[in-house]
């Protein structure tokens, strides 16, 4: 089975679109001093000037397609009266590696040639180095049409469209001459970085040098200093002034003491607290670590941030909190969830509240209820107590957590 290449990169046949109309231009057809040069080396050949004129209007005119360079070859369709365009081409000499040498120790050895290379810029030096742009009868005009005039009308086009290209990229001047530009700048990387090799090499002290044998002997390795002690408290975190356009005070100081609390967890038991907690009670926890239940105007904010990110509301986030502060994780989901409990303790519960003299709790679930007083038993197997308005489903956690039921009742009420 043949494996399917990847065409390379062709760096010595290039193809341009064609360029747009100039229509009333009445200016020096090129921009740069190498596009007029090149357009004056075919103007100080022709033979017809009235061809020219042609040539320059066609071009002009936007007949000129598509236009091929390879070396020593410059080739593309050119439109004219009839309906078929004509295969136009002009040739001129390719230079030969006595040429190329002169021409890349030029550039090479000047390092603002190369910048101006770069900067799509032609030196006049290095152009002359070699004789890179042509002369007069270097370029060698063919078409298609019938027209012997040298050159024809549709030559001329070309010729006059080309040197818009050159000022655009001169590397284009380089290809018709035989290179591509990344065969040329890689030719001057090269003998830029052997001649910079060179002169450092000249001009560099001699370095210090150490025997092989002393740097592979075996050595011992200085023992490690003993870690520091872990202190017994995470640490405070500084005091966040108040600055326009800054980030909140109270949300950095909240993150950095929340920083220092996982770190001094993580120094002494080697677990993160908090890495196993979904975003939801990770929020409730952070809500319920900060002083006060959410109704203080440093709070406020807070809680509300915090509930919003989650898409709940405030009092949410509050009655989470609460079950947070009476169980922690395993409150939170006391709070949340309801389940069907096997027989055993939750089925012993009721007769030990009758026998308490609380007849009145009816079951549902996990949970038995008053019209303002609820029990809750958990997957723990603890019982965690809840209070609301009466005859309202508000339920709000209260009391602590205790195996008993008339235990968490008691503390419920506060007995």
């Amino acid at each position: 089975m043949k494996t399917r290449r990847t065409p390379r990169h062709d760096d010595r046949r290039r193809t341009f679109p064609a360029l747009p109309p100039r229509p009333g231009a009445q200016d020096d057809f090129a921009a740069t001093w190498w596009g007029n040069a090149w357009v004056e080396s075919m103007e100080e050949s022709a033979l017809d000037p009235a061809r020219l004129q042609r040539g320059r209007r066609y071009a002009d005119g936007g007949h000129v397609d598509a236009i091929t360079v390879t070396p020593g070859r410059v080739m593309a369709y050119v439109h004219g009266s009839r309906p078929r365009p004509y295969r136009t081409e002009i040739r001129l000499r390719t230079l030969g590696e006595a040429d190329w040498e002169d021409l890349l120790d030029t550039a090479a050895a000047r390092p603002d040639h190369i910048a101006a290379l770069l900067d799509k810029d032609m030196p006049h030096t290095l152009a002359a180095s070699a004789d890179l742009l042509p002369s007069a009868g270097d370029l060698t005009p063919d078409c298609s049409c019938p027209d012997d005039g040298y050159p024809c009308k549709h030559a001329a086009a070309l010729c006059y469209q080309t040197a818009r290209l050159l000022d655009e990229d001169p590397f284009v001047l380089f290809l018709m001459r035989g290179r591509g530009e990344r065969e040329v700048l890689a030719d001057l990387t090269r003998r830029n970085a052997a001649r910079s090799a060179t002169e450092r090499a000249a001009t560099a002290p001699p370095m210090p040098t150490v025997a092989a044998d002393e740097v592979l002997a075996p050595r011992t390795s200085r023992a490690l200093p003993p870690p520091f002690p872990v202190p017994a408290l995470p640490g405070r975190p500084p005091a966040y002034p108040h600055v326009t356009g800054a980030p909140d005070p109270l949300a950095l100081d909240l993150l950095a003491t929340e920083a220092a609390a996982r770190a001094h967890t993580f120094l002494t038991t080697g677990l993160d607290p908090v890495g196993a907690l979904t975003p939801w009670q990770d929020a409730v926890r952070l809500a319920a670590a900060h002083p006060g239940s959410g109704l203080a105007a440093s709070t406020r904010a807070l809680y509300r941030d915090l509930a919003a990110a989650l898409d709940r509301t405030p009092t949410d986030l509050a009655r989470a909190v609460a079950a947070w502060r009476q169980g922690g994780p395993a409150g939170l989901v006391v709070l949340e969830e309801a389940w069907d409990p096997p027989a055993g303790p939750f089925d012993r519960a009721r007769p030990a509240l009758v026998a308490a003299d609380f007849p009145h709790f009816r079951p549902w679930r996990n949970r038995l209820s008053t019209r303002s007083l609820q029990l809750r038993f958990g997957r723990d197997a603890l019982w965690y107590g809840y209070e609301s308005d009466r005859d309202r489903e508000d339920w709000w956690p209260r009391g602590t957590p205790d195996t008993d039921p008339v235990g968490a009742l008691a503390a419920l009420l506060g007995r």
